[in-house]
Order: structure tokens, then C-alpha cells, then sequence
């Protein structure tokens, strides 16, 4: 396939980072992408060979480039956008735990997204497609009977989780930075829920973590966890969708799967294949109240209490009908997910 545009993917070692790379290396674009560290570039290889690169050859050294930069500091971020065409900034601090001090997390996310932005603008790039969150979008408002659409936001002011606060504080700084700086440097946002899809490597995400538990068993009753679905690899075309289409400057758009899902149903669905991946997976649901019990003894539930037994809406139209984006059934997604855990799964044993 014939060379197209430079395009820089910041975060290549993480979830959406790679499905990514290997989208737009399919389709025959230059790709640059940062890591915090250059020795984690075998990851990378390693992860784009379980996606079916069989020989990782002077295609790849030609059309894959490895910078090493850190959203912390300053250093590479210039010569990471020289000569890109576009910039997917996708990377973004994701704590395992809720932090001590919501700053850790959200000054790193406000600043690092300032700092690509900065350096796009100045080395010419022609637009920048970030990676925020649904959970800039839905969590101010009372979902009952409401329809989120990208006009909704979160309101950084209010007590939320560090993670949301963190994505919603960074996506209104980019807006504000383009707006009284941006020059002719464009925007486009994708807001993302839930993220599944196929693995390619045991670095999954936390989204993934959910069907890791229950398919080992490590979720022994299941709490009434209601949310939406959105396929990796549909998130992939998404963003590539974002970056070429005229109609997407200035926009931000919901990425989901049609419906709503829970954490009883995914289990179920797993229950349903018991040769294949149902034989650990519980069916105890756990009561709304029991779950909000325990959070006061396990802290790492207290985002989790305060979710149980509400149920969101969201419209996926404005990606649909403005960039013809089709997000794939959220059954296959999970159904798929929980294919690439198994093999995952067998890579580590031998």
C-alpha cells in the first residue's frame, strides 16, 4: 500500500494506542508514536505481532517510529509532531487506585494535553483528534429519563472521581487553548465509554479488567453495574474517521455501541458459552445495598457504590449520521474480548 501521512499516536503502549497504530499502518500511514520509555518499543512489536504482523521487517522500521516522551515534561514533544500531518492524542493517566490527591491525576492530564497541543501548533500539525471520556459528558446531570449527546458536560467543579475529574478539566482546556490560541490548528474530541475488544497483550485495560475477573472467577458476586459498550477497534476507525473528515473540525462525538449492558448480563452472556469461558463465572448479583456496605471497608468500591442501580442513555447519532461511523453489537465486543483473554491466557503459559 502506497505511504499516506505522517500521523503521531501519543500513548502506543496503551489499549486504544496500539489498535490504533495497527489501523493506520493497514492503511498505509507513517506512524509516530510515544512512549515513556524507549525500551517499552518491544511491547509494541511484540503486541502488533499477536494482531497478525508476522514479520516485523523494514516496513515496519520505515513506517513506525518510536519517540520517547513524557505528558510531564517537555523534552521530545517537538521533534515527536515534526512532520505530522495529523496528531491522535490518546494517552492519558489511568490510576489503578482512586489517588491521595486528585491533582496527581489531573494536573498531569490538563498539562500533557497543553504540552501536545503547544507543540502541535507550532510545528504546523493540521489537526489534533484527543481522546477524552464519556466521563467528561454524564456525570452532572440526573439520567433519569435523559439522553446524553455531546452537548452535555460534567461539571469539574462537583465531587467526582479523580479520573473524571481529570478527563473533564483536560478536555476544557484544549477547547479553551484552541480557541484563544489555536491559530489554525483544528480539534476534534472522541468520548469514549466503556472500552472492550481484543487484547493483544496481559496490559489491558480497566474496562477489560471486568471480564478478566469474571471469567477467573475473581468476582464472586456481581454488582448491578450498569453501563454502555464501545469496541477498540471501532474506537480505532472513529478517531481515523475524526481525523480525515472535513465535517469533524470542532466537534465532539459519543463513541458507543447502541443500548446499555450490565455487569449481571455480560455474566450471563459468558455463562452462556460454559465450555468455552462460563465454567468460573458467578451468578450471584449483589444487592445495590450490600455493594454500598462494603465500599465503606474496600475504598476501591467507592466508585463503584455510587453507580450501582443507575442506568445512562446516550445517543451515538451525531457519529453515525456525520462521519457514517457503524460501532459493532455490544455482544460481539465482550464475546470477542473474552476470545483474546483465553489466548492471552495461553500465550503467558508456555
Amino acid at each position: 500500500m502506497e505511504n499516506k501521512e505522517t500521523v503521531l499516536v501519543t500513548g502506543g503502549t496503551g489499549f486504544v494506542g496500539i489498535h490504533l497504530i495497527l489501523q493506520l499502518l493497514q492503511n498505509g500511514y507513517r506512524v509516530k508514536t510515544t512512549i515513556r520509555n524507549i525500551n517499552r518499543k518491544e511491547e509494541i512489536f511484540n503486541m502488533l505481532k499477536n494482531a497478525g504482523f508476522t514479520s516485523l521487517n523494514s516496513f515496519l522500521d520505515y513506517n513506525l517510529v518510536f519517540i520517547e516522551a513524557d505528558l510531564n515534561k517537555d523534552d521530545n514533544w517537538d521533534e515527536a509532531v515534526k512532520n505530522c500531518l495529523y496528531v491522535l492524542h490518546v494517552a492519558s493517566p489511568f490510576p489503578q487506585a482512586e489517588p491521595k490527591d486528585e491533582k496527581e491525576l489531573i494536573i498531569p492530564a490538563k498539562e500533557g494535553t497543553l504540552r501536545v497541543l503547544k507543540a502541535a501548533k507550532n510545528a504546523g500539525v493540521k489537526r489534533v483528534v484527543m481522546t477524552s471520556s464519556f466521563g467528561a459528558v454524564g456525570y452532572s446531570i440526573n439520567p433519569t429519563n435523559y439522553i446524553f449527546t455531546e452537548n452535555d458536560w460534567t461539571n469539574p467543579d462537583e465531587k467526582n472521581a479523580a479520573y473524571i475529574k481529570s478527563k473533564t478539566i483536560a478536555e476544557l482546556a484544549a477547547w479553551d487553548y484552541i480557541k484563544q490560541n489555536g491559530g489554525d490548528l483544528e480539534l476534534t474530541v472522541i468520548n469514549p465509554v466503556g472500552i472492550f475488544g481484543p487484547v493483544l497483550s496481559n496490559n489491558f485495560s480497566s474496562s477489560v479488567q471486568l471480564i478478566a475477573k469474571l471469567l477467573t472467577g475473581k468476582m464472586p458476586a456481581i454488582p448491578k453495574l450498569h453501563f454502555s459498550v464501545v469496541d477498540v477497534r471501532d474506537i480505532a476507525v472513529l478517531h481515523i474517521k475524526a481525523m480525515t473528515s472535513s465535517k469533524a473540525n470542532g466537534h465532539r462525538f459519543l463513541a458507543a455501541s447502541d443500548g446499555t449492558t450490565s455487569l449481571p448480563e455480560i455474566a450471563e452472556l459468558l455463562r452462556s458459552k460454559p465450555n468455552k469461558f462460563g465454567s468460573k463465572v458467578s451468578s450471584k448479583v449483589l444487592p445495590n445495598w450490600l455493594v454500598k456496605v462494603i465500599s465503606v471497608f474496600k475504598p476501591e468500591l467507592k466508585s463503584i457504590s455510587k453507580q450501582v442501580g443507575i442506568v445512562k442513555i446516550l445517543s451515538n447519532e451525531k457519529a453515525k449520521k456525520l462521519l457514517n461511523w457503524q460501532p459493532q453489537n455490544w455482544k460481539t465486543t465482550i464475546m470477542d474480548t473474552a476470545d483474546s483473554l483465553m489466548i492471552i491466557n495461553e500465550y503467558q503459559k508456555n
